[in-house]
């Protein structure tokens, strides 16, 4: 047998072995629902309340939790009877790492994601004097990179409030701090 068949067969049963013991310890699934309420500042664009829904999707190993989220915020200002409207829908998953505590009810973390957002922009104006009204819309889909990182705790057997700092890079860059609660499925 030559050294390169023999080197191939070890690292195949090396990654046989580490993804067993990784599948092993994983508890991936749906594990908690929840709800988020958020202050996003967007870019060029006062701050706003958003609003969220997540679900966390458990472990894929003891350290590395996933997250499926979908947030919306708008914000619309008026001047002049001229009224101008930005928003964003976004679909995402997020990667969080869990750091390692010995206090089981706090949970802090740090994470990254990648999410698409669902961006329409719209600027209207009234009739005036011999002028029209007239009304522009605009919206685009674009792809997203987050990172942040937040801290869970237990308020009970199946209950969880989260609060988070995240950063998102799409068309319009944007800061939020999320407050959130999540209820566990199941036993």
């Amino acid at each position: 047998m030559n050294r390169s068949v023999l080197v191939a067969l070890v690292a195949v049963a090396f990654c046989t072995v580490t993804t067993q013991n990784a599948m092993a310890e994983s508890n991936f699934g749906l594990q908690k629902l929840g709800v988020s309420v958020s202050y996003v500042s967007p870019e060029d664009i006062d701050g706003t309340v958003g609003f969220g829904a997540f679900a966390d999707l458990g472990t894929v190993s003891p350290k590395f939790g996933m997250e499926a989220h979908v947030d919306r915020w708008s914000y619309s200002e008026e001047e002049f009877g001229m009224e101008a409207s930005v928003s964003d829908l976004t679909l995402g998953m997020r990667g969080k790492y869990l750091f390692p505590v010995s206090n089981p009810k706090i949970q802090p973390f740090a994470g990254a994601g990648l999410g698409i957002h669902f961006l329409s922009a719209e600027v209207s104006m009234p009739p005036t004097g011999p002028f029209p009204g007239m009304s522009v819309e605009e919206s685009s889909t674009d792809l997203g990179f987050e990172l942040g990182g937040g801290m869970s705790t237990s308020l009970g057997s199946r209950t969880n409030l989260l609060t988070e700092l995240w950063y998102g890079f799409s068309d319009i860059d944007q800061f939020s701090m999320r407050v959130g609660m999540a209820w566990q499925l199941g036993n």
